[in-house]
């Protein structure tokens, strides 16, 4: 009798194993969606760091032009010609998700929609080219 008594099951039972799956999938369940959102913020802040390059980049050559901006079309030109304030112009790949290209705004009339850099010349303002918004509801053209 002492030899039955020693013996002790080692391993799992089925209904502890399909605890666990189900706690692994009720895990996956919240996570991936959450996931999901943080790749695009993540892209939108980097959309926001490259607005900033770009601006600043804006603002040192309208200093060392003594106070003029280029002309619309040779923006991209003016701040990459010798690598002097940009090496290349930032490209801008905006997300698209749930909430990236969602909701269009229609009052936005001098953008284009395109997904680019929209510049102003005469106010020397820098935007991206979107009327759609992003995770947080904002323009992209507010920037």
């Amino acid at each position: 009798m002492s030899k039955l008594m020693k013996k002790v099951a080692k391993g799992f039972t089925l209904i502890e194993l399909m605890i666990v799956v189900a706690i692994i999938g009720i895990l996956a369940a919240i996570a991936v969606p959450k996931f999901a959102d943080l790749v695009t913020k993540s892209k939108e802040a980097s959309i926001k760091g490259s607005l900033g390059t770009v601006r600043s980049a804006l603002s040192i050559y309208y200093s060392d032009q003594e106070g003029v901006y280029p002309v619309s079309n040779q923006l991209a030109f003016a701040l990459t010609t010798g690598s002097r304030y940009l090496q290349d112009m930032p490209f801008v790949q905006i997300p698209t998700s749930a909430y990236g290209h969602a909701r269009l705004n229609s009052e936005a009339t001098s953008l284009t929609d395109v997904g680019n850099w929209y510049y102003n010349a005469v106010a020397g303002n820098v935007a991206v080219n979107c009327t759609h918004t992003d995770t947080k509801s904002s323009l992209w053209s507010t920037w």
